[in-house]
């Protein structure tokens, strides 16, 4: 007889239904159907994240275990289709291929308080903080950071200083480059 770990598993592709990092768990719709997929926060932090936005297109290895089907193994995370950034007053009257141009800069998470929509991280080898408002944390497919977590941020320098124009786990952006 074969042990929980050892069960075969699936690759699909779904849709974040809703993630609470604070309960450390959320579920995923298979784009197939069929019953809600467990994800739990240890294989989203196996994959380098910490949160995830809802409605994010997401692709996992899936098994079932005695209390349903479980999520195993992220591959991959998209964003859901939001707004333009251009939504953000901030970013309304500066030029989109200069935000899109800004390059990846290794960073912490200062604070960030979901509630009030906005942290702080700090960019390593910098004094000053960049903002992080939590429009640019969903349309970068994250729901919320933690105190320490390790990101790549696209900044810009805003009307009230530095800004985040892009968040993403550190560990993505090491692949995405390699």
């Amino acid at each position: 007889m074969l042990s929980e770990n050892e069960k075969e598993t699936t690759r699909i592709v779904g849709q974040v239904k809703w993630f609470d990092p604070v309960k450390g768990f959320g579920f995923v719709v298979a784009e197939s159907g069929g019953p809600d997929i467990l994800l739990h926060a240890n294989v989203l932090r196996n994959f380098g994240q910490s949160s995830v936005a809802d409605e994010a297109r997401i692709e996992i290895d899936i098994q079932e275990t005695s209390r349903g089907v479980q999520a195993v193994e992220v591959f991959r995370i998209d964003v859901a289709d939001a707004p333009a950034m251009a939504t953000l007053a901030d970013f309304a009257e500066l030029d989109p291929e200069a935000i899109r141009d800004a390059p990846l800069e290794p960073a912490r998470v200062k604070w960030f308080d979901k509630g009030k929509g906005f942290g702080f991280a700090n960019v390593f080898g910098r004094h000053e903080d960049v903002f992080v408002h939590i429009e640019v944390l969903r349309q970068s497919g994250l729901a919320d950071l933690q105190p320490g977590e390790a990101l790549a941020l696209r900044v810009i320098e805003g009307k009230r200083g530095r800004m985040a124009t892009e968040v993403m786990a550190w560990e993505t952006a090491i692949t995405k480059d390699s």
